[in-house]
């Protein structure tokens, strides 16, 4: 299993449920548009800080963001 594949996929339906934009979660957690953007892609390997300050941002626990998902990969 993709950890990061499986945050971005987690992350990216927590925010759509929210109706947030990238840009929203960005500045809620204190961290660039950019890394958000990568981190939704499954490009970035995120820090246990940096799962916490999302996951404040969505408002939602952390372990939401590595929640096995029903793609199984």
């Amino acid at each position: 299993m993709d950890m990061r594949k499986l945050v971005g996929r987690n992350f990216a339906r927590l925010r759509a449920e929210r109706d947030l934009t990238q840009e929203a979660v960005a500045e809620r957690a204190n961290i660039s548009q950019q890394y958000v953007s990568g981190l939704e892609n499954g490009k970035r390997n995120p820090t246990v800080q940096t799962l916490f300050q999302i996951a404040q941002a969505l408002g939602v626990s952390h372990m939401e963001l590595v929640k096995p998902d029903d793609q199984g990969h």
